[in-house]
């Protein structure tokens, strides 16, 4: 009977202790016991975020279960700053400090207590550690990725209470000016993920980002570059449905189920790899799973000089293509390639000016605009880096980041035009074409480029955003919702998804849609970066609520809005977002009006 009631199984262990619980007690007990239950109840919820399970208190310890040391580390690593800050703010010495090990073996479940060695060599690693550190068994610090930011002090071998071999010693903590990777698993993102995206009838294609493993940081932008142009490519196969390259990289830095990518994304398959770039050769893995039955449809590795690089891009696409849709058509695949610059000097810089773009912040942008104008001193030919230059000074104009608005979009429309005059079917250029005509108020002018955008890409979920904004501007807001739906679909894990669905929620409030202008609103403000929205997220709640007579709710929303931007007006927005008819957002501003946005 006793054997039903047990389960054995490998496991990552997690071992927390209070140091010098009997001191603090001695202090001031009923203080000291709140503070120590306060801690454990902290890092509970931190151990549950990160996808494991606390098991049980015993006195002034915790024992946690994990599947994954990925998880483990971080949640551990999360706690001790946590629970650092915590005690800083106290004004005595009452500060409740954890000591963590962390294992990897084999443990005993029963009624939801949790024994055997792992436990116990946890529990070991623990009274290794400092106070607020953590200290891991070997087997851990190996099964942890090299791409998380974290780094693993040896401690040498350690004879161990209980075990008859030395054990290998480690302590993690954080990279210095390193950020934690965020819990793979919350409330939030469950909230925001639960769609129930279906997979699309046609090849459907996740790439994560490749793994740096020069053991060099500054080589991140290199296996970067190589999944964004792999994205590319594969988005320019008419066939094919690929999620676009911001959603692709918030697994950065994760260790991830391919499974779990493909639920959340809505995709059957997902590509993933790893890039080591030493001297003059390159070494690129990749592999392509098919989530649905968790099969390797295709593996390779690919060692090149530096000089074959694009031709090794152009094989690995070809290639990729061949395996997912063996029928699809030679003419297609070569449809996908792009023309590469003459030096990979070029390449690289173009590379990290992507990155400072993707960031968005107006110090990047700067920093980005510098970067291509260096490409195109060394390749005035290679026309994509002209394309993402018009599309950054752009975005120095919609961010407001410029004091001179209308040289920032003459220089955007410039950049645009020598990328087309270069490469007529690139679909950056016709994407960022569009988006200048749009803030010029050239409406159909935007709506032609940016729909030779979306036919030259048919995955490139932010032409289908562009796309979606123009028509709503132009009057078409029932075609520009699709669009808008489309790009949602495509990067369903954008950071910059907040815009999207904001302009969705006025799309639906201008079709007279107040309800669901109001979903599309409050979906908003649980996106992970809805904060960096500044005002948008409360204007369009405020406006659905007004439309609804749901005044009180509209009140309060639109004192948000305010707070964040003081002189927003009906005025500023009409002058703002350029119509192609003069009452062409009537239905929004009245929702702001009723609201209380000044004139």
């Amino acid at each position: 009977m006793v054997k039903d009631h047990l389960s054995r199984k490998l496991a990552v262990i997690l071992h927390a202790d209070v140091v010098g619980s009997t001191s603090l007690v001695q202090q001031n007990e009923t203080l000291a016991h709140e503070r120590i239950q306060a801690a454990f109840h902290n890092f509970a919820e931190i151990i549950k975020s990160y996808g494991g399970i606390a098991r049980e208190v015993r006195g002034d310890a915790l024992v946690a279960e994990f599947s994954r040391a990925s998880d483990a580390v971080p949640a551990a690593i999360a706690f001790q700053a946590l629970n650092e800050e915590s005690n800083n703010l106290l004004d005595d010495d009452i500060r409740p400090q954890l000591r963590i090990g962390i294992s990897l073996g084999e443990v005993i479940i029963a009624d939801n207590t949790i024994t055997g060695a792992g436990v116990v060599l946890a529990q070991r690693l623990e009274q290794l550690a400092d106070s607020g550190g953590v200290v891991v068994q070997g087997n851990v610090s190996e099964t942890v990725p090299t791409r998380m930011p974290f780094e693993f002090k040896n401690l040498g071998e350690q004879m161990l209470k209980g075990f008859d071999q030395p054990v290998r010693a480690f302590a993690a903590k954080l990279r210095p000016g390193q950020e934690l990777p965020a819990p793979e698993i919350n409330e939030t993102t469950q909230a925001i993920e639960s769609r129930g995206l279906q997979v699309p009838d046609r090849p459907s294609i996740a790439v994560l980002p490749f793994e740096n493993m020069s053991g060099d940081p500054e080589q991140e932008f290199f296996a970067d570059g190589i999944s964004e142009d792999l994205i590319t490519a594969l988005s320019r196969i008419h066939w094919f449905f690929v999620i676009a390259r911001n959603s692709s990289f918030t697994y950065k830095g994760q260790a991830v189920e391919v499974t779990r990518v493909a639920d959340e994304l809505g995709v059957r398959y997902v590509i993933e790899g790893s890039v080591r770039k030493s001297g003059d050769r390159v070494r690129i893995s990749a592999q392509l799973i098919d989530a649905i039955t968790g099969h390797h449809v295709w593996a390779e590795s690919f060692d090149r000089n530096l000089t074959d690089i694009f031709e090794l891009q152009d094989e690995m696409t070809q290639t990729i293509a061949g395996a997912v849709e063996p029928e699809l058509s030679a003419a297609e695949r070569e449809r996908a390639v792009c023309t590469p610059p003459e030096s990979l000097g070029a390449w690289e810089i173009y590379q990290r000016g992507l990155w400072h773009l993707w960031s968005f912040t107006e110090e990047n942008m700067t920093e980005a605009q510098r970067l291509f104008q260096r490409v195109h001193q060394l390749d005035a030919n290679f026309a994509i880096a002209y394309s993402f230059e018009s599309y950054s000074h752009y975005l120095d104009t919609m961010l407001g980041y410029t004091e001179t608005p209308d040289q920032s979009l003459e220089l955007a429309y410039k950049a645009a035009k020598r990328a087309l005059a270069l490469d007529d079917h690139d679909p950056v250029a016709y994407f960022a074409l569009g988006r200048v005509c749009m803030m010029q108020g050239k409406h159909d002018d935007s709506v032609a480029e940016l729909s030779r955008a979306v036919a030259l890409s048919p995955s490139f979920a932010l032409a289908h955003h562009g796309l979606g904004f123009a028509l709503v501007l132009s009057g078409q807001v029932e075609e520009g919702a699709e669009e808008l739906d489309k790009a949602i679909r495509l990067s369903p894990r954008d950071p910059v998804l907040w815009g999207t669905m904001c302009f969705r929620s006025i799309a639906s409030n201008l079709l007279h849609q107040y309800e669901d202008a109001t979903q599309w609103a409050r979906r908003v403000l649980i996106e992970p970066r809805a904060a960096e929205g500044g005002y948008w997220p409360y204007a369009v709640l405020a406006s659905a609520l007004g439309n609804l007579d749901q005044l009180n709710e509209a009140y309060e929303a639109m004192g948000e809005a305010l707070q964040r931007k003081p002189d927003l007006s009906i005025t500023y927005l009409k002058t703002t977002l350029l119509t192609k008819q003069p009452d062409g957002l009537d239905t929004y501003l009245d929702g702001l009006r009723k609201a209380g946005l000044p004139e």
